[in-house]
């Protein structure tokens, strides 16, 4: 396994300094609706996440392109040390119904990005935090159901419990950022639908794939990697089919 992330002061100060020299990519809407979602940095144990709420079967991994087997689509052996939090959406919802997500959502009138991710993350999975815990953003990604979405990155420590809402949330997971260094992340894939390569970042026994792949994958080229600005954009890759409504 790749060695674990330290949640120290010298990790939140790189991850500052990175994201404070990062020539941020932003989007006009268009016509296109604005979002934005929060990458929540904070603690996780090691062998603490054996289980996975979630019933897969095998038609629906074979939604996902190019694959061949081999995935179970569980979210278990994850979980060590400084890690960020994904969502499992409820499979009650209209859209995007049992996706993979950060905390986020739509920005309401008179918000800014921050103030929405931050609102989100505590509506969805009960963790409250302010501005002071903000490191930075990084690059707009504008998505195929009609959004441009703002990626938020917070610092959220050691102390704090996850509360999912289950309108909202079927669970909460604390993904390590070991997973994100991988030897075989990222990985593409061609559609016929599009021209594009469609980004695939594999966790635990699964692929996740943009718009929250894109993001979590920039996430880790910036804050954990170094690369910045042109070595460091994501915009153009492409989402997969069952993502575009």
């Amino acid at each position: 396994m790749t060695d674990l992330f330290a949640l120290d002061d010298h990790l939140r100060a790189r991850m500052c300094e990175r994201l404070d020299g990062h020539d941020r990519l932003q989007l006009p809407l268009d016509g296109r609706r604005h979002a934005a979602v929060a990458v929540v940095v904070v603690s996780s144990v090691a062998g603490s996440d054996t289980d996975d709420e979630h019933e897969f079967t095998e038609e629906a991994m074979r939604e996902i392109p190019g694959y061949e087997g081999g995935l179970d689509g569980a979210m278990t052996g994850v979980a060590g040390g400084a890690s960020f939090v994904l969502c499992r959406r409820s499979a009650g919802l209209n859209s995007h119904a049992s996706q993979w997500a950060l905390p986020g959502g739509r920005i309401d009138a008179g918000e800014t990005a921050v103030d929405a991710a931050l609102r989100e993350t505590w509506e969805e999975v009960g963790m409250r935090f302010d501005e002071s815990a903000v490191l930075g953003l990084l690059d707009d990604y504008a998505t195929r159901s009609g959004y441009v979405m703002t990626p938020v990155v917070v610092w959220g420590g050691d102390d704090v419990e996850l509360d999912p809402n289950p309108d909202e949330v079927l669970a909460a997971y604390r993904i390590g950022l070991h997973e994100l260094a991988r030897a075989d992340s990222p990985r593409f894939v061609d559609i016929p639908e599009s021209d594009r390569p469609v980004v695939q970042v594999p966790l635990g026994g699964d692929l996740i794939h943009a718009p929250t792949g894109a993001v979590i994958l920039q996430f880790r080229w910036v804050c954990l990697d170094g690369r910045l600005g042109d070595d460091a954009r994501v915009a153009e890759f492409e989402q997969p089919v069952f993502a575009w409504g």
